[in-house]
């Protein structure tokens, strides 16, 4: 299915789609956020951080329903508190928790929404028919939404956060309780936004998985703080590059063969090691080593930084 959005805005591809300096929130004598500072960029980030890390505190200053008690923040370039009404027509927002009216059905539901944002009457029809066409939402979307599974009504919710077309999408928990099926195909949607729309969506989730399969860049949050903001990609690489092996066979003399030639081996299960640095020189030595050694090179990949591993050590640091 085919579905028409606006795609990248100029202020998009020139600046960071959120911007916070010295953000600090108390509640009462609870400091929620302490000090953020952080640069968000355009593409799609994931929001990674433990229970009570600030992530829902942060997720509500950014749509302008909570003040800061101090710094300053900017959505899409404009400056809260003062830009809220412009930010939230050009914020989606899906919410982990349900939030629909009774009595309503899905398409109503969805309608509503785009009325709420100024969409005209058949037009919000027509345009949430459209978007639940988009998210595979069937015949269901005639039934009551109290009467839908898990399932439909994320994609309700999905939809309502995008019926506007909106240049910002924050999604909070966006695949919590789906079957893996629906999972994946809540990530293909939302993989289908950022490439072929230019969406800039921000996730908010505790499933690694699902930030691994479709975000650019992550964010890591711990007690109030933002310890990191970077890419994915850099995030993957390994402080000294490694590669790891499986071999068929007895992996003793490829490893004495390895270390006599200046690398450094580790073993884990067994068949399988990591040998470091990796330079040029080593796959032509591997295919020696090998050789020599009379086994069999089953695999060979570069070695990469676990995200579990990163998301840990901010956690630690926090």
């Amino acid at each position: 299915m085919s579905i028409r959005f606006r795609g990248r805005t100029d202020v998009d591809l020139m600046t960071a789609v959120v911007e916070l300096q010295n953000i600090t929130k108390f509640y009462g004598a609870f400091c929620a956020l302490n000090d953020v500072s952080c640069s968000i960029p355009p593409g799609v980030t994931g929001l990674l951080g433990p229970n009570g890390a600030g992530k829902s505190t942060l997720i509500k200053i950014l749509l302008g329903l909570v003040r800061v008690s101090s710094g300053r923040a900017w959505v899409l370039g404009c400056e809260l508190p003062e830009g809220k009404t412009q930010i939230r027509s050009r914020v989606g927002y899906m919410p982990e928790d349900d939030c629909y009216f009774a009595g309503l059905s899905g398409v109503e539901a969805v309608r509503y929404l785009a009325r709420l944002s100024g969409i005209p009457s058949r037009e919000a029809l027509r345009r949430a028919h459209e978007i639940l066409d988009f998210c595979d939402a069937g015949q269901e979307r005639y039934r009551d939404v109290e009467t839908y599974s898990t399932g439909m009504r994320q994609k309700v919710k999905f939809a309502a956060a995008m019926v506007h077309d909106p240049d910002l999408l924050i999604l909070d928990e966006p695949t919590a309780g789906l079957d893996p099926e629906e999972r994946d195909r809540m990530l293909t949607r939302i993989g289908a936004l950022a490439r072929e729309a230019g969406k800039s969506i921000l996730i908010s989730t505790h499933i690694l998985p699902d930030v691994q399969a479709t975000c650019d860049s992550v964010a890591f949050m711990a007690k109030g703080r933002i310890r990191m903001v970077e890419s994915l990609a850099v995030l993957s690489k390994p402080a000294e590059p490694a590669v790891h092996l499986r071999l068929l066979g007895s992996s003793e003399r490829f490893q004495e063969l390895a270390v006599r030639d200046g690398y450094q081996v580790e073993s884990g299960s067994p068949g399988t090691l990591t040998i470091r640095p990796a330079d040029e020189q080593l796959a032509d030595r591997i295919w020696q080593w090998a050789r020599d050694a009379g086994v069999a090179v089953k695999s060979l990949v570069p070695s990469r930084n676990s995200l579990e591993q990163v998301f840990l050590e901010c956690v630690r640091e926090g």
